[in-house]
């Protein structure tokens, strides 16, 4: 199987990173090659690097409208585009980049997630990036459902807000 790091994969990821922000360059070195990236060690400075990327990111997902969330997603793409390049890193079958050779895991993990949201939402709509809509639960999500409906960020939330409009319904009659 080929992966796509420019798919949902990496938009997943920034979700997961930015609901819980890694505490440290191991750790983040750890989550990113459990989600299938082939990284160096982090360091200090690319943890550091990743969390201000999404600190970026988290203001493309509160944007208020489709125009603020591209030129959130746009200046993102600006400070961390790279030309496309084929590469055979792996060995494993060439495929595209959008980052120059021998960078860093944090500027790898911007660009992926710059070039990843964008791919996403030009993919997918732009509304399909958002917080869930629990009001006491403010994970992010990446909606990647095939009607683009998704309001929850998991079935747990989907249920307990379900049971409290049936609660509220139930108390109103």
């Amino acid at each position: 199987m080929q992966l796509n790091p420019y798919g949902e994969d990496v938009v997943n990821l920034a979700a997961d990173l930015a609901n819980r922000r890694p505490a440290d360059p191991a750790e983040l070195t750890d989550r990113c090659r459990a989600a299938g990236l082939t990284v160096d060690d982090a360091t200090p400075a690319d943890l550091d690097r990743t969390l201000s990327a999404l600190d970026d990111w988290e203001r493309a997902v509160d944007a208020d409208g489709e125009e603020e969330r591209a030129a959130l997603v746009n200046q993102m793409l600006t400070a961390t585009a790279a030309y496309p390049r084929l590469t055979n890193h792996t060995g494993g079958g060439w495929h595209v980049h959008y980052r120059d050779e021998h960078q860093p895991v944090g500027a790898i993990l911007h660009t992926l997630i710059a070039v990843g949201t964008a791919f996403h939402l030009a993919g997918r709509g732009m509304h399909r990036l958002r917080r869930c809509a629990v009001a006491e639960c403010s994970t992010i999500f990446a909606d990647t459902s095939r009607t683009g409906r998704q309001r929850y960020c998991s079935q747990r939330c989907a249920n307990r807000d379900a049971v409290r409009r049936h609660r509220s319904r139930a108390s109103a009659a």
